[in-house]
């Protein structure tokens, strides 16, 4: 049976079954690559998308979870790929490998989104549980804060 939602604003319909996660829909099925896999465990914020606008673990959730939902991967985070995270990233020289920065500027982006001046302790606390095993950390909080400043 079909699930239909949108992704990126526009309509889709995947017929997978209920419980296949998200992320291999996005991935598999719509050949949407930039949001990764990490752990497979919701452990590490690799495969973050954005579900009704909370930023959720692609991974643990559920196709049959987004029928009706509007979810928005790093791909649909805007059009021209200028999105005030991606452009700060790039100022900041983020990504080491780059591996998981769709999942940090995903879940960046729900922060941005809710608080538009985020202090740095907010920062800190709201990508906890976003893993770089790079160790980025002190320039993916520039970034944001960056990107608040300049956005």
């Amino acid at each position: 049976m079909a699930v239909a939602f949108t992704i990126n604003g526009k309509a889709a319909s995947v017929d997978a079954g209920p419980n296949t996660p998200l992320l291999w829909v996005v991935r598999e099925h719509l050949k949407l690559t930039g949001t990764k896999y990490g752990c497979g465990a919701g452990l590490c914020g690799a495969c973050t998308v954005h579900m009704d606008g909370q930023a959720v673990a692609s991974c643990q959730t559920m196709l049959s979870a987004v029928a009706g939902k509007k979810i928005t991967t790093i791909e649909g985070l805007s059009e021209k790929g200028d999105h005030p995270l991606q452009k700060a990233w790039v100022a900041e020289q983020v990504p080491q490998c780059g591996y998981c920065q769709s999942g940090q500027i995903m879940r960046a982006a729900e922060l941005l989104a809710k608080t538009k001046t985020p202090s740095r302790e907010q920062i800190v606390t709201h990508m906890d549980g976003n893993i770089c095993r790079c160790g980025t950390y002190p320039r993916i909080v520039r970034a944001i804060e960056r990107a608040a400043r300049e956005g």
